[in-house]
């Protein structure tokens, strides 16, 4: 059976019915037109029913089944479908209908559109067996305006260190930027809220060391996912005995403070690996805290946050160079050689520059 895609496919392509001269085959076609109409109108009404019973258009204030009369439903119809038949694409089909929908909800106080409808907004999590987290939403036209317009704002190509261009996918930086987005909003939250500084991480350890560090709603992470969490922000750390209680607490700890941040971005301007700007960014310790590394200027480096999985995950190496400036060494799988490649904003110097 045909999906209701084909069927409308099908309508908008349709030829005109050859004309003998007697006109039998386009008032036959008209016939069938006119059938296929009843059949689209008894269809409808069906649909309306089951809508009003899912309480949907009670919620929007009103009653989709008493929101058109049968004449101006009739009126829309035609509109659309003469447009259809003109050679319209579905697209500007669609936008034209939506433009009608509009239309019917501002000449009605007590009728909502629903692409303004709030009620109807809902947005829904699923954590994989693998750890991943599915996310869908459905939300009004102005929520997604604000998300679509931020994430294509973040969401830009950006060049590799060797120039090449960025071999992301479109989908793997969106799902960048939906990364620092969140980031950012974690950040104004913290500095416009009063109080103490607010945990953006919680990592629950095991005591034996054996089982992974977990995370309140995904669950268990690697240990290197849960360093580059704690390289920027603040992190609080729960040690758990093997009955699930807890040993100790660790101190909530917030690294590299505003006014040191303020100098490593005077310094690096940028994320050092791709140029992503300083906004976009976190501060990385070159040697981690973890290991005994400081938090001050000759430590940190400016990443975004893709820049900074390749760090921690893919082989990427950040030092300082006798130039006291980071340098960055990439893995045998791109440059055999692993010579090391200056800072984003430094990118026309060579490393024997700076020796001489």
């Amino acid at each position: 059976m045909p999906s209701i895609t084909e069927l409308r496919d099908t309508l908008i392509v349709l030829s005109p019915p050859p004309d003998d001269g007697s006109g039998r085959a386009v008032i036959d076609r008209l016939d069938e037109l006119r059938v296929l109409r009843n059949v689209l109108d008894h269809q409808i009404a069906i649909h309306i029913v089951l809508l009003d019973a899912s309480g949907a258009a009670a919620r929007a204030g009103s009653r989709s089944a008493t929101t058109l009369s049968d004449d101006d439903r009739s009126v829309f119809e035609s509109e659309l479908l003469t447009q259809a038949f003109s050679g319209a694409t579905p697209a500007e089909i669609d936008d034209h209908a939506r433009g009608i929908a509009m239309r019917v909800a501002d000449a009605d106080p007590d009728t909502v559109a629903a692409a303004d409808d709030a009620s109807l907004n809902t947005l829904h999590t699923r954590v994989s067996e693998e750890g991943r987290v599915a996310i869908t939403a459905d939300v009004t036209a102005v929520i997604g305006e604000k998300f679509l317009s931020m994430i294509d704002e973040r969401s830009g190509p950006r060049p590799e260190p060797d120039g090449a261009d960025d071999r992301r996918g479109v989908g793997e930086r969106r799902a960048d930027a939906l990364e620092l987005l969140l980031d950012q909003a974690a950040i104004g939250a913290a500095m416009t809220q009063a109080g103490a500084p607010r945990t953006q991480v919680l990592v629950t350890i095991p005591a034996d060391g054996t089982d992974p560090a977990r995370l309140p709603w995904v669950g268990a992470v690697t240990a290197s996912t849960a360093r580059r969490l704690s390289c920027d922000g603040g992190v609080a750390e729960i040690v758990l005995d093997d009955e699930g209680v807890p040993l100790r607490m660790g101190t909530t700890k917030r690294l590299f403070p505003h006014h040191l941040r303020q100098a490593i971005v005077v310094r690096d301007q940028c994320c050092v690996k791709c140029g992503a700007p300083a906004a976009h960014t976190q501060v990385h310790h070159l040697v981690h805290w973890a290991d005994g590394g400081a938090t001050d200027l000759d430590n940190g480096c400016l990443l975004c946050q893709r820049c900074h999985t390749q760090v921690h995950h893919h082989g990427w190496r950040v030092v300082m160079g006798p130039d006291r400036h980071p340098w960055l060494i990439p893995p045998a799988d791109i440059d055999p050689r692993r010579l090391p490649r200056p800072a984003y904003n430094r990118r026309t110097m060579r490393l024997d520059d700076a020796l001489v």
